[in-house]
């Protein structure tokens, strides 16, 4: 029998929360619980040095962590890159270090300055020499998607009608309408984040486990195990049904 397998939500620089969530999966599956993180690590959030220095504190210590990427990591990958590159999908009018993006506040958390008034070469400058080549380095080694049985974990989501061996990758980190908006079955069900909603829900098709912490809302872990899906609370196991 498949042990159960645990996600957690876009986590967006809260490490309080990320470390309230922890706890809730330790106390109901053990340290060696299977945990699969849907991206979406920092910006927005205060701490998101925290939180890369917590996810890759527990990769080395062995623990049976899946770590997704997200748009935003992938964003903040890219900035950091000699010459740094912005991402085309963005509009026009934004970009990584837009408040409403929130990579200032990821760069805050390394003590570069990010204000709009400053210039970007500048700050480009100061953040490659504050962000560990560590955290690079795990941001650079993010994988898109993590397939458990009838279960695919994926960040955004995926392109209907397309086989899921050959998802694009601007889909997996980007997609929404398309994908929310159809309601057929998928191949498996689908398990992501990126889009936030009040609560977490199941659609029957995916599942939807961005609640909104980049907005200092709670941040929602899941246990799927026998083919039932649960929420984590302080109080156990919640029933998630479609």
């Amino acid at each position: 029998m498949q042990n159960p397998i645990y996600a957690i939500g876009d986590i967006h620089g809260q490490i309080h929360e990320l470390d309230r969530v922890l706890t809730l999966i330790e106390r109901d599956g053990g340290k060696d619980a299977d945990i699969v993180f849907l991206g979406d690590y920092t910006d927005r959030g205060a701490h998101s040095r925290a939180v890369l220095d917590t996810l890759i504190e527990g990769r080395d210590g062995g623990r049976n962590w899946t770590f997704l990427k997200g748009n935003h990591d992938r964003m903040f990958e890219w900035f950091m890159q000699d010459p740094l590159r912005h991402d085309p999908y963005l509009m026009i009018k934004l970009y990584w270090l837009h408040p409403r993006l929130g990579g200032d506040t990821t760069l805050a958390s390394y003590g570069v300055d990010a204000h709009e008034d400053r210039r970007e070469k500048d700050v480009h400058a100061e953040a490659r020499a504050a962000v560990p080549q560590a955290h690079l380095d795990f941001l650079s080694g993010l994988a898109l998607k993590h397939e458990v049985g009838d279960l695919m974990f994926v960040h955004a989501g995926i392109q209907p009608g397309v086989p899921l061996k050959d998802q694009d990758e601007e889909d997996l980190l980007w997609i929404r309408q398309e994908f929310h908006n159809h309601t057929g079955a998928h191949p498996k069900v689908i398990v992501h984040g990126h889009t936030p909603v009040d609560v977490a829900t199941h659609y029957g098709n995916r599942v939807n486990l961005d609640t909104g912490a980049g907005y200092g809302k709670p941040l929602t872990a899941a246990v799927f195990e026998g083919g039932g899906v649960w929420t984590l609370t302080e109080a156990g196991r919640v029933p998630l049904m479609p």
